[in-house]
């Protein structure tokens, strides 16, 4: 599976909004500098999340962005598909080929597993037991 380089910067925002404990809103500078994320592209990251209902803005001298919700119910999967739509292989659905099924069935595994992860998994650094 590839992600794009725009998932995995929209990930390393939400991991810093997580850890930094959603007590005050995290400005799109501080996110930016602490994940190494380009600003502007940082800027246009959160715009999308925040559409997608990941996170909230407040703007003025006192705003920034947090979480819409729980980390603990927060899936890889839904943060990856505000960002690059659905989760989809051109391979799975490019015929009947003896190969269709295991492409089908990687693509199953994939949603399934992102869709367990929560970014609260992440955090801890512990996976669900499922996964294990």
């Amino acid at each position: 599976m590839r992600l794009s380089a725009r998932v995995d910067y929209a990930l390393r925002a939400v991991l810093e909004l997580a850890e930094s404990g959603g007590t005050a809103p995290v400005t799109a500078d501080r996110i930016a500098r602490a994940q190494e994320i380009p600003p502007k592209f940082c800027e246009s990251i959160l715009l999308q999340l925040r559409r997608g209902g990941i996170v909230y803005a407040q703007r003025g001298p006192e705003g920034g962005y947090w979480l819409a919700k729980p980390v603990d119910q927060m899936t890889l999967l839904e943060i990856i598909e505000v960002i690059d739509g659905p989760l989809g292989s051109p391979r799975a659905v490019s015929g009947s080929g003896p190969l269709a099924k295991v492409w089908a069935a990687l693509e199953d595994a994939e949603r399934r597993i992102l869709s367990e992860v929560t970014i609260a998994h992440v955090v801890s650094g512990e996976l669900p037991v499922a996964l294990v």
